[in-house]
């Protein structure tokens, strides 16, 4: 490879938000500079970013000073700004976070507590309040988060994408399967059908694929994405939801449990749950792939991780068997809905990086390499601090170019 034979400056794999939104500061920060995009989809947002409930998170849960804390807060703000800029559907509609139980307040309070040294307005309420704001639900109290809002993220990416201004090649071949990079020269990356580009700096937003590439440029990731995969119904009664309803989250595990989201569609999402995926993108139990079950099943960290939680994934289980089970647990927060209120819906599946003794990785998780940027970790909030965290990378990109 010599400086003609480049493609470009920096080359992102990933066409879902994150990789949208750093390919966005590139070329913001650096005008001028070259900037290509693969991404094996016919278009943006088709995994992670765009099967998600559509809200935009206040950071109220994250551990303050982490990055999620940082830049949900950050990114909150700024998502509502590009979405009122460049025309994307979206609205600021607070939500409750309701305790149903006596064992719950506690953590209710914390949350309080870390939504103040997070600098996110909140407001406290007892029951009546409760219905003042949501008739339908019931709770012994709440917190009102006034900043949390929702919009279309699969419209974010697309428009990230046409402002940034670079060359996005959706459908690029289909998948990457090999890189060649060397320190000095740069990177190679070949994709499925033969086709090879190349760049300077390398950066990888591959989402549920994000710890394969890593090891395809010869970086250790030390973890390993596990995919979750996140079931959702549809309220055939919308009518009894006026916003968003969540319920106090364990803090043991980093998922947010069942909540009700009405989205910018009116339509209001339920769900989801959280079950083992048998693919990266298993988005039914009917999808499976034997090498990406046996790469999942291969990690330590997966049987740690079992064994640490099991009972908790035993009721995420059920409740993808049962609807009774998934609507009993809907009820606790809504007593007024029925099983057959609740539509399927399409199911999402969460890129969960995982350490070798069983850790769920609860922060956002930058690493680099020689000539290469990973993001191993970037679920949820990631789309609502897509813009911050884009920036983030763009910087450490743009340090390796430069460098």
């Amino acid at each position: 490879m010599n400086k003609v034979a480049y493609d470009c400056d920096v080359l992102v794999i990933g066409g879902g938000i994150v990789g949208l939104a750093t390919a966005y500061a590139l070329t913001r920060t650096a005008p001028g500079i070259a900037v290509t995009v693969l991404e094996k989809e016919p278009g943006p947002a088709r995994h992670q970013t765009g099967r998600n409930s559509g809200v935009i998170h206040s950071g109220i849960y994250y551990r303050p000073g982490s990055l999620k804390a940082r830049y949900a807060v950050r990114g909150a703000a700024e998502m509502v700004k590009f979405c009122a800029e460049y025309g994307v559907a979206h609205e600021v509609t607070g939500k409750l976070i309701v305790a149903t139980e006596r064992d719950e307040l506690p953590r209710l309070h914390a949350l309080v507590q870390r939504g103040r040294e997070n600098g996110i307005p909140v407001r406290e309420l007892g029951p009546a309040q409760i219905t003042e704001h949501e008739p339908e639900v019931r709770g012994l109290a709440a917190i009102h988060v006034g900043t949390t809002g929702i919009c279309d993220y699969g419209a974010v990416a697309g428009r990230l994408a046409e402002a940034s201004g670079a060359e996005i090649r959706y459908g690029a071949g289909g998948e990457v399967v090999r890189i060649d990079r060397r320190t000095d020269l740069g990177v190679a990356v070949r994709t499925a059908d033969g086709g090879v580009v190349r760049g300077k700096v390398l950066v990888n937003c591959a989402g549920l694929r994000c710890d394969e590439v890593a090891r395809l440029t010869g970086d250790d990731p030390q973890m390993r994405i596990v995919p979750f995969r996140g079931e959702y119904f549809e309220l055939a009664r919308p009518e009894l939801v006026r916003g968003l309803v969540y319920p106090v989250p364990d803090p043991a595990f980093p998922f947010l449990g069942v909540h009700l989201t009405r989205g910018i569609d009116g339509g209001v999402h339920v769900g989801p749950n959280a079950v083992p995926a048998l693919a990266r993108e298993g988005y039914s139990w009917s999808v499976v792939r034997p090498r990406e079950l046996a790469g999942t099943l291969g990690w330590p960290g997966s049987w740690q991780l079992a064994r640490r939680h099991w009972r908790y994934g035993a009721g995420e289980l059920r409740r993808s068997a049962s609807k009774s089970a998934f609507t009993e647990a809907v009820r606790r927060l809504l007593p007024a809905v029925e099983a057959r209120d609740l539509v399927p819906a399409p199911a999402g599946v969460r890129a969960q990086a995982v350490l070798r003794d069983g850790t769920l990785v609860d922060d956002f998780l930058i690493r680099e390499g020689a000539r290469a940027i990973h993001v191993l970790n970037a679920p949820s909030p990631a789309a609502t601090a897509s813009l911050p965290i884009g920036r983030e990378v763009a910087r450490r990109a743009l340090d390796v170019l430069r460098g």
